[in-house]
């Protein structure tokens, strides 16, 4: 299991024995998050799809193809977060995405910049990544707010790139290098 640390937040992988907290997590959020998700039915939301959800990112995280970590306040259990790099590429690529999420009722406290400011050091430093990208769609302000505070650039604009809540969205393309990088 991996496990960070920042000021005031805990981020770490979780197994199985997670399954309560996370389940809370996704149910307390259910409508706050949906209008930046895929449309998910009452099955997504069932012990049987979360195990297999939890099992797939064990698997993902063991072959380096993918890091999602869950935040909590530190000292707490609690599931408030959730920042993912997914679609990690070796080779000339050496690249990932960046996907977050926060509890409804922690936003506007800065802990999602925190959250992404440590998984940012951690794919360049730990994962040795040459570039990070993101995909937010335009009037996802917060999220924008949040690249561009960690230094992100705009690179463009991605027309219907990815469905969301049954819509086909329009996505702001954004990317954060590496300085360090060899």
């Amino acid at each position: 299991m991996m496990h960070y640390e920042t000021e005031r937040l805990t981020l770490r992988t979780i197994d199985l024995s997670d399954l309560g907290l996370l389940k809370e997590y996704l149910i307390r959020n259910r409508d706050f998050l949906s209008p930046w998700e895929p449309q998910r039915q009452d099955s997504y939301y069932t012990d049987n799809n979360l195990v297999h959800m939890i099992e797939e990112e064990i698997a993902n995280n063991s072959k380096q193809n993918h890091l999602s970590l869950y935040v909590s306040l530190k000292g707490e259990k609690q599931i408030i977060g959730n920042v993912t790099l997914s679609n990690i590429i070796r080779g000339v690529f050496q690249s990932c995405f960046i996907g977050y999420k926060l509890d409804k009722d922690q936003v506007n406290k800065g802990l999602m910049s925190e959250s992404v400011a440590k998984i940012i050091d951690i794919a360049f430093n730990e994962l040795k990544l040459h570039r990070i990208e993101a995909n937010i769609m335009p009037r996802n302000q917060a999220s924008k707010q949040v690249v561009k505070k960690m230094g992100f650039e705009y690179e463009g604009l991605s027309k219907e790139y990815l469905k969301i809540n049954s819509v086909w969205e329009d996505h702001e393309h954004y990317a954060l290098l590496n300085k360090a990088f060899e």
